[in-house]
C-alpha cells in the first residue's frame, strides 16, 4: 500500500482528497501547514507528497525545496497561481507535476497512480526504452536489483544506473527525479528523437495535449545543470528532444 502525505490548509479540500485517495486503497497522512509537512516527511515512509503553494508558516516552494535536498520523493503541486512563470518555479525547485486549482480530484488520482505506477515498474523491470510502446527505464526511487547495470558514460557525465546517481566532470549532479528519468532516457539511446508525447506519457504517465509545457521546463532546467554538455540535449522542432554524442 503506497503512503501519500496531503499538504492542504483548506481543510474540506484536504479531506475531499484524502477520502477519494483512501477509496483508492492508498494511505493517506495530512499536513495543513508548510511546517508539520516537513516534520511528517522525517518522520513517515512516504511513496509521494501533494503539495499546496499557498501554505501557512512555510509556502510550499520553501517545502518542495526542503524535501529535494534530502529526498528523491515525487511532488505534485496545487495551485491557483495559473501564470506560466508560477509553474515553471514550481518545476524549478523540484516539483514532478502540477495541477492548477480549481481541479477535478479524479484528474489528480489518475496522476498519482500514473505516476506511483511508473516507479513501481521500473523498479521492476529496468530495461532500456526501445520502442514508442510502454517501458521501462531505471527508476531513483528503485531499491534492489538482481543485475548491477552498466553506468552510463557520455564523455565527462557519468551515471550510474545502480546507484542512481550522477557526476559530471567528477561533480555530484544534483538532479530531480523526473531529470535523472529524463537524462537517462536520452542518454541512453544518443541520436533518437523523443516526442514531447512520448516523453509525457513515459516519464508523467498522461497524455500531451498541445499546451503542457512541462517537458520543455525540464528540459531547460536539465540543460541548464549540465551546462556545456547541455548542448548535447538538442531540440528536433517539429518533434521533440534528442541526445547527440
Amino acid at each position: 500500500m503506497a503512503s501519500i502525505l496531503v499538504v492542504e490548509d483548506e481543510i474540506d479540500i484536504c479531506n475531499l482528497i484524502r477520502k477519494e485517495l483512501e477509496s483508492q486503497g492508498y494511505q493517506v497522512y495530512q499536513a495543513f501547514d508548510g511546517e508539520a509537512a516537513l516534520r511528517l516527511v522525517e518522520q513517515l515512509s512516504l511513496n509521494l507528497v501533494i503539495l499546496d503553494w499557498m501554505l501557512p508558516k512555510l509556502d510550499g516552494l520553501t517545502v518542495c525545496r526542503t524535501i529535494r535536498q534530502k529526498h528523491l520523493l515525487p511532488i505534485i503541486m496545487l495551485t491557483a497561481r495559473t501564470d506560466e512563470v508560477d509553474r515553471i518555479l514550481g518545476l524549478e525547485v523540484g516539483a514532478d507535476d502540477y495541477i492548477s486549482k480549481p481541479f477535478s480530484v479524479r484528474e489528480l488520482t489518475a496522476r498519482v497512480r500514473a505516476m506511483l505506477r511508473r516507479i513501481d515498474l521500473d523498479a521492476q523491470t529496468p530495461v532500456d526504452t526501445q520502442s514508442s510502446s510502454a517501458s521501462s527505464r531505471p527508476d531513483p526511487f528503485a531499491r534492489s536489483s538482481s543485475i548491477t547495470p552498466p553506468p552510463i558514460v557520455r564523455g565527462p557525465l557519468y551515471i550510474s544506473l545502480a546507484e542512481h546517481t550522477v557526476t559530471l566532470e567528477n561533480r555530484p549532479l544534483d538532479l530531480t527525479p523526473k531529470e535523472y528519468d529524463l537524462l537517462v532516457l536520452l542518454s541512453k539511446n544518443p541520436g533518437r528523437a523523443f516526442s514531447r508525447e512520448f516523453l509525457l506519457q513515459e516519464l508523467w504517465g498522461y497524455d500531451y495535449d498541445g499546451f503542457d509545457r512541462t517537458v520543455d521546463t525540464h528540459i531547460t532546467r536539465l540543460r541548464k545543470k549540465l551546462g556545456p554538455l547541455g548542448e548535447k540535449i538538442m531540440t528536433v522542432w517539429g518533434v521533440g528532444y534528442r541526445f547527440v554524442v
